[in-house]
């Protein structure tokens, strides 16, 4: 299958000097401080959902960020609001429908949500780039769905993973025969059984990483080797509650980087945690992969009633150039919460880390020197293991 565009198959090289270009415009028009190489990026300081979110409520629309050639307004649980235009693939999935196979010949039954979240419109103009006609079908009102993709003869389903599941049981259920042969999901976990499920009904099910605030982050192709990320963004893995990147395969939060004229956003911290996937994906394109969805970033965590956060931890390990990492784990002692605090060092003073840990967590734990390498790669830095059942 042809490639959606030539981006997908750039060196790596022209595609960093591309994307250092539109950062350092995106940053000028910004007022931003201006940046001479990718690497100098850790540097800048990284926005979280919290931020913007407290941002709108004082600078509405959108937090006092530049935008330009918006023709909609959607608002996502929080509240936040996000801007989009649906002219020109404007949150870049089209790119996404061509690597799940979807065309000009599909009629795509879209199943995610039109009511105020962007999700409906994404796929929407996604569609539209790729050639393909639309039913709008939104979520709910299963007997509906199924009467409907009969009688178009949908082809294609975009929609969370689990819904399609719904609608072909349905289908099965009224004695309808249906015609999907792609699906495109997200805005949700696709099990592998699921998968599974769907490949046996013949219908190929490929998954991406969007958000309603960057749009498209990642997606799989038919080589369904990890995620592919998309030519629209940069993306960082780093160590939860830093800007630090993390090394290659380590598990750490993905911080994304919109390089959209119309609403950039520069290192928007997703809260979720991946790692990146060596090599390059057997489909051809050329760009970075990430492993996908691993669990969220955010693990601040109560322990004897002070709340322990990420950077803390982070800031814990700064202190000590001979610590590469540590992990807070959480437990019971009887009905008393008790902290341990591993770290991997080669060696160290015990006391010195002991002092270290009531200063930055602001409480008392026991703390285990354990050997370099021995930490799991989770990207978990507080491990709550107290049982709240």
């Amino acid at each position: 299958m042809a490639f959606f565009d030539s981006l997908e198959t750039r060196s790596a090289d022209e595609r960093a000097a591309s994307q250092l270009v539109k950062l350092q415009q995106r940053l000028a028009e910004a007022g931003g401080p201006a940046v001479t190489a990718l690497e100098d990026m850790q540097t800048l300081p990284i926005l979280r959902k919290s931020d913007l979110a407290g941002a709108q409520k004082t600078a509405p629309p959108f937090g006092g960020i530049k935008t330009a050639n918006i023709t909609h307004y959607f608002q996502s649980p929080g509240p936040i609001y996000e801007p989009g235009r649906m002219q020109g693939d404007w949150w870049r999935l089209g790119r996404f429908l061509h690597a799940a196979g979807i065309g000009a010949v599909d009629v795509v039954q879209n199943c995610f949500s039109y009511h105020l979240t962007p999700a409906g419109m994404m796929f929407e103009s996604a569609a539209s780039a790729v050639g393909a006609k639309v039913l709008p079908a939104g979520t709910g009102q299963t007997e509906l769905q199924v009467e409907a993709a009969a009688h178009l003869r949908c082809t294609a389903y975009a929609g969370t993973p689990d819904y399609l599941k719904i609608i072909l049981d349905k289908a099965d259920e009224m004695g309808r025969k249906l015609s999907f042969t792609r699906a495109a999901v997200g805005g949700g976990a696709l099990f592998p059984s699921l998968r599974a499920e769907y490949a046996d009904r013949g219908i190929q099910c490929l998954q991406c990483y969007a958000t309603a605030d960057l749009g498209n982050i990642a997606y799989e192709s038919e080589a369904m080797e990890g995620m592919i990320v998309d030519e629209g963004v940069i993306v960082e893995i780093v160590t939860p509650g830093t800007g630090i990147p993390v090394a290659e395969g380590e598990v750490g939060e993905v911080i994304v980087t919109a390089l959209n004229p119309d609403y950039p956003l520069i290192r928007f911290a997703t809260g979720d945690l991946s790692a990146v996937l060596s090599g390059q994906s057997p489909c051809g394109r050329t760009n970075m992969r990430i492993k996908g969805w691993m669990g969220r970033a955010d693990q601040t965590t109560k322990i004897k009633g002070m709340f322990v956060r990420p950077e803390q931890v982070a800031a814990l390990v700064a202190r000590h150039p001979e610590v590469v990492k540590a992990r807070v784990i959480a437990t019971r002692n009887g009905e008393q919460d008790a902290m341990t605090v591993q770290v991997e060092a080669a060696s160290a003073d015990q006391s010195a880390l002991e002092v270290s840990v009531q200063a930055t967590l602001k409480l008392r734990g026991k703390v285990e020197i354990v050997p370099c390498g021995s930490l799991p790669n989770d990207g978990l830095v507080i491990d709550d293991q107290r049982n709240y059942d």
